[in-house]
Parts: C-alpha cells; structure tokens; sequence
C-alpha cells in the first residue's frame, strides 16, 4: 500500500482503516435513519410539526452532550468513548425498530431515540476528531479529512439514504429502523478492535469546568477560531431547518414525490459532497484557506433557493448536488485547519466547542421551519436560506480580517512523520 495516491494516503495505516470503517459505518447508519425517522413519522400520521419535534430533540441532545464529549476527549481514551457511543446508537434504534415492527410504536418513543442519537452524536464527534492525529502523521491529515468528506456525504447522504428510501418503499419504516440498528452494532465491533490509544495531555487533569473554560478561553480569544463558528451557527440557523424538515415536503408537495425521490435528493447532496470532498484532498491546502473556507459555505447555499421556485424533481437533485459540493469542500478545510492550528492538548474540547457553538441555533432552526413555512410560505423559507449566508460569509472574511490571519500564519504542509502509536489496555 506504500504506493497509495496521496488522498489514499492515509489508508496505510491499520489502524486508521480500522477507523474509517466504523466511522463509515457509523455514518450509513445515520443516513437510514434521516429516511426511516421521516417516513416513520408520516406512517405514525405527523407532519412538519412533529418531524420538527423530533429533529430538534436530536439536535437538542447533540448540544446538551457536546462540551461533556469535549472535555472527556481530552481526558478519557476516544476509542472507549466512541465503543459507547455505537452500543448507546444500537440500543436506542433497535428499541424502535422492535416497536415499529411489532405494530405498536408511537411519536414518544420515536422521538425519545431521536433525542438519545443526538446525546451519542455529540460525544461521539469530539472523541473521533481527537483520535484522528493520534493514528495519521500531519501530512496526511488533510488527506483524511478529504477522505472522510467523501466517505461522509456518500454514506450519510447517498448510500444510507438510498437504501432507507428502497427499505421503506418496498418493506416498511421498521425494516429501515432494523437495518440502522444492525450497523450501528457493525460499528461498534469496528471500534472495539481498534487498540487504546493514550490522551495527548500532561500533567494534572483539573475539573470538567475548568477543562471546559480553558477550552472557551482559548475560542474567545483565537480570532479565525470565533469568527468562523458565529458565521456557521447563523448559516446553521438558516440552512438547516429548511432542508432536514422542509425538502421533504417540498419534494412531495411541489415534485409529486415520495421516500424513493427524497432519497434521491439526499443522495444527490452525498455525491456532490463526495466530489467535492475528492477534490480538494487531491491538493495542497489552499493559501487562502480561511477565505476559501467561508465563501464556500456562503456562497454554497444559494441552490436551496430553488427548493422553493420549481416542481422538478431533476432541479432540486441538481439543487442539492451543488450544495453537497460546497458545504463537504470547505468541512473538509475546516477539519484540517483545526487539526493543524489547535493545541493537541485542547482538540478534543476545541472540537467539541466547534460542535457546540456552529450546531447551537440547530435545534431552533428546526423548530421553527415548520411554523416559518406556513407563515412565509416555502418559497420564502427557502429564499431566506439561500441568500442571507453569503452576506455572512463575506462579513465574517471582513470584519475579523481573515485575510491577513492566514496569511501571516501559512499552513504549508511538514515532511511526513508517523503518528504517536502508543497502546494502553482495552
């Protein structure tokens, strides 16, 4: 494997192999479970209101979790962190899928296993993105991260989706739940093979509260670090609500669709993700990495525009592609950057403050689609969400001169060394 491409790089490694699969795992999971809580929802006879109930309990969950997963990253090996999480995901899934199966499921219990993955997402980001440099030299880190954003939209967008629409249409909202739960547990097997890598900290570890203020001390007063995540969480606010509760309906409103064709979107976005992750792993990081970095962001959201101006089916894959393209491009700078720029010893708390403040307005954002689409319409949502984030974007570049912070602190990449390897006990 030594001759490898360079976005292959980091494949090398059994470890990080070992790795990848239960993240790719983890991430196919989370794709039939967006289609399966959907459909499930409308089987049970909910509409955007309870769809938004039970997104913005998960996304709840995710914050109420996050900063613990953080300060636990930092003290506690990940890989332990990571194997409760993926039993945590089983459990909760494969209690619904029963429940679904068995005819005798409900909007409450539905909603509460929506609210445990979010509690096991937030703890499971931090973990995974402190793990990362303990198994890949820095040189192959934006490799990974190029790596991990095709893996991510083609598995959570694409793949995952695509198999729930076809579980769903063909069996039933239970038999996608199942299948969930089955590769959540595929998962956790990956994880518990992996060996014990130590944390990379000195000395004494004080308190979780102080773990927590050093880590939002070190945000407050890192400029590239604050403008880039209070960008994201308004681009956040106004991006996710529409499209996790209201493309659904938009494809079945507007398109004449169903489960098969919003899975296509969702795939769509996936594929676009996937390319445009491939392609800036292929390169060196950009000189201009934090520019780049936001007015992808921004400017990536104008295609939901047309989620809200056209009843073709066709428009809105393409709509999502380019979004997908966007969006999975500059997330893949943007682990870089954080695995390059931020102390090892703070990465885990870094990570998941990075989680905590650019996800902090996400389970508003999902409460409030429903009700600001009947009172704006679609067309209106939509329209909000797609304009307003490329003004933010170039604000954030302006206002926090990101220009000059990137280029007084260039990124050019060091000669490969390998990572740390250094094993406890399981």
């Amino acid at each position: 494997m030594a001759r490898l491409p360079r976005a292959l790089a980091p494949l090398r490694s059994r470890d990080y192999r070992l790795l990848a699969s239960s993240m790719g795992l983890s991430l196919f999971a989370q794709g039939l479970w967006t289609v399966a809580l959907v459909w499930q929802v409308v089987a049970l006879g909910g509409g955007p209101g309870a769809l938004s109930l039970a997104t913005s309990l998960q996304a709840a969950g995710m914050l109420a979790s996050t900063l613990v997963g953080g300060a636990l990253a930092d003290r506690v090996p990940q890989r332990r962190i990571l194997l409760g999480v993926a039993l945590l995901q089983t459990a909760a899934v494969g209690t619904v899928a029963l429940m679904s199966l068995a005819g005798v499921l409900a909007l409450g219990p539905l909603a509460a296993a929506a609210l445990a993955g979010g509690v096991a997402t937030g703890l499971y980001y931090p973990a995974y993105s402190a793990l990362v440099p303990g198994v890949v030299p820095p040189g192959e880190l934006l490799a990974a991260n190029g790596l991990e954003g095709v893996v991510r939209p083609a598995l959570a967008m694409a793949a995952g989706p695509a198999v729930g629409g076809l579980l769903v249409a063909v069996l039933s909202p239970g038999a996608a739940l199942a299948a969930t739960a089955l590769t959540s547990a595929a998962a956790a097997g990956c994880v518990a093979a992996l060996p014990t890598l130590p944390v990379r900290r000195e000395g004494e570890h004080p308190g979780m509260l102080t773990d927590v203020r050093e880590g939002v001390a070190y945000m407050v007063g890192t400029p590239w670090l604050l403008a880039t995540l209070l960008f994201a969480s308004l681009m956040v606010l106004l991006i996710m609500g529409p499209f996790e509760v209201l493309v659904p309906f938009a494809v079945r409103d507007r398109a004449g669709g169903g489960p098969a064709e919003h899975a296509w979107v969702l795939a769509a976005f996936g594929i676009g993700g996937a390319l445009g992750s491939a392609v800036v792993a292929s390169f060196r990081l950009p000189r201009r990495y934090l520019t780049v970095m936001n007015l992808l962001w921004g400017a990536g959201c104008v295609p939901l525009v047309v989620f809200g101006a056209t009843s073709q089916l066709w428009v809105m894959i393409a709509a999502a592609g380019l979004l997908g393209a966007a969006f999975e491009a500059g997330t893949v700078i943007w682990g870089t950057l954080l695995q390059r720029r931020v102390p090892p010893a703070l990465l885990g708390r870094v990570s998941s403050l990075d989680f905590f403040v650019s996800m902090a307005f996400m389970p508003l954002s999902m409460a409030l689609a429903g009700p600001v689409s009947q009172t704006v319409g679609l067309t209106g949502t939509f329209l909000l969400a797609g304009l307003v984030p490329p003004v933010l974007a170039v604000a954030a570049v302006v206002a926090w001169r990101l220009p000059d912070d990137e280029l007084a602190h260039p990124l050019d990449e060091p000669a490969d060394r390998p990572a740390e390897r250094v094993t406890e006990p399981a």
